[in-house]
């Protein structure tokens, strides 16, 4: 399969420190898409930046903290003094895998402003931008939790299902313009986030898991076609499936007894995984 050719576009990639969101970027690069790349931890941006600018690109580095309720608008800000945008990709996202009582409200809190809110204000806040475009995309990133309820990732899943909902409705708000609008609905993935967000995952869920370099391919490609919903990997096509199938209450248990206990009391963030709670 040949490689596309996004010469003469910008895509802005969050949480693009490590994981999915760093493996997009690559991708991207060697497409020679020119970029910015937010996430929290600055060094590993800058670090990141150097080795695709291999590509002869623009790239930028726009430190960030998305689970600020300023952080939204400071970005659009600062991202539209560079130029406007092609693609955005709303790749960040926290998780924290222990019982929901035992998680602070302010984990709660910050977990809902980066998946949800943040997601979404950065998405308005683009949008104008992006429709005066030829041809512009958003690719916001859930997971096949976004059709099950998670014991002990209750907010995590939950977050999921929003934005999954909430890219399916604007696709079609959109049918007919300039922007497409993807959702990249990833299983287990190997990055820093299970361990980070507190999971003790089984041999079976181990072999499962896909790269996040093909998880990137497969998104990225899907995206550039079009696709509103884009589920990477046979076995997370048939997990979605499955959901579908059985009893929610069935499969509630199910992802339960597959994830197993929790591990640990470290907060995570997909992108950005040493992320600490703020006071």
């Amino acid at each position: 399969m040949s490689p596309p050719d996004l010469s003469g576009t910008t895509a802005l990639v969050t949480g693009a420190s490590s994981g999915i969101g760093e493996a997009m970027a690559r991708l991207l690069a060697s497409w020679r898409c020119d970029l910015v790349l937010t996430a929290r931890r600055a060094d590993r941006l800058e670090a990141l930046a150097s080795e695709l600018r291999a590509h002869s690109i623009r790239c930028r580095c726009l430190p960030e903290d998305l689970a600020d309720p300023r952080g939204p608008e400071r970005l659009h800000r600062r991202v539209r003094e560079g130029g406007a945008i092609d693609i955005l990709v709303n790749n960040a996202g926290s998780g924290r895998y222990e019982p929901f009582e035992a998680t602070s409200w302010e984990h709660h809190a910050a977990l809902l402003q980066l998946n949800v809110t943040s997601l979404v204000e950065l998405t308005h806040r683009f949008l104008p931008d992006l429709r005066a475009r030829p041809r512009a995309h958003v690719l916001n990133v859930a997971s096949v939790a976004a059709w099950m309820a998670l014991p002990h990732f209750a907010g995590y899943g939950a977050s999921k299902a929003y934005v999954l909902s909430f890219s399916q409705a604007l696709a079609a708000e959109l049918d007919g313009t300039a922007v497409r609008v993807t959702c990249l609905c990833p299983g287990g993935t190997v990055t820093e986030f299970p361990q980070a967000s507190g999971q003790t995952l089984g041999r079976a869920a181990r072999a499962g898991m896909m790269s996040a370099e093909r998880c990137a391919a497969v998104g990225l490609r899907g995206m550039l076609r079009g696709q509103r919903v884009v589920v990477p990997g046979a076995s997370n096509k048939l997990t979605r499936a499955a959901t579908w199938l059985l009893p929610r209450r069935l499969v509630a248990a199910a992802a339960g007894r597959f994830l197993g206990p929790p591990a640990h009391e470290s907060p995570a963030l997909s992108g950005d995984a040493e992320r600490r709670p703020r006071p």
